[in-house]
């Protein structure tokens, strides 16, 4: 059963092997895209790119779990993990049931973009069977909510 995952942010879409990180750009956790996001100035939101039940909730990444039992990894941005939590704000919990848009993560990539972190978000299926197809092109623009992959489990 395909799924379609959506722009957790607005940016604009980089493909993995260009983020500055192996374990991304190898797929070394599976397919996905990145974004970089539009805005750097201020606080945002990073908001669900699928309906399910959120399994993981750090300061810097999600993992959401869709009914069917895909998962779904977001990282907001690279080697954010250093920051402490710095920068971010949880808007959700461990066991909720979010929708697609649903927003999860308020970050300042001001704080990220001090602290000399590359500000790119990945958006990662964690399958290595997984097939992404694209449905915006790398280089293109896109907004939070748009979608910007078709996935086949």
């Amino acid at each position: 059963m395909s799924f379609t995952i959506q722009a957790p942010l607005d940016g604009s879409l980089i493909g993995l092997r260009s983020v500055p990180d192996p374990v991304f750009a190898d797929q070394l956790v599976g397919p996905g895209i990145a974004i970089v996001p539009a805005h750097a100035d201020g606080p945002s939101d990073v908001c669900a790119p699928v309906s399910g039940t959120v399994k993981t909730l750090h300061p810097h990444a999600f993992i959401i779990e869709l009914e069917a039992g895909p998962l779904v990894l977001v990282h907001i941005g690279i080697d954010t993990v250093s920051l402490q939590g710095r920068g971010f704000e949880a808007l959700s919990e461990v066991g909720a049931q979010v929708e697609a848009g649903a927003p999860l993560i308020r970050w300042d990539p001001r704080v990220a973009k001090d602290a000399g972190r590359a500000l790119v978000v990945p958006i990662v299926v964690l399958s290595s069977r997984a097939q992404c197809r694209f449905v915006k092109g790398v280089g293109a623009e896109t907004r939070q909510g748009e979608a910007i992959l078709t996935v086949k489990p």
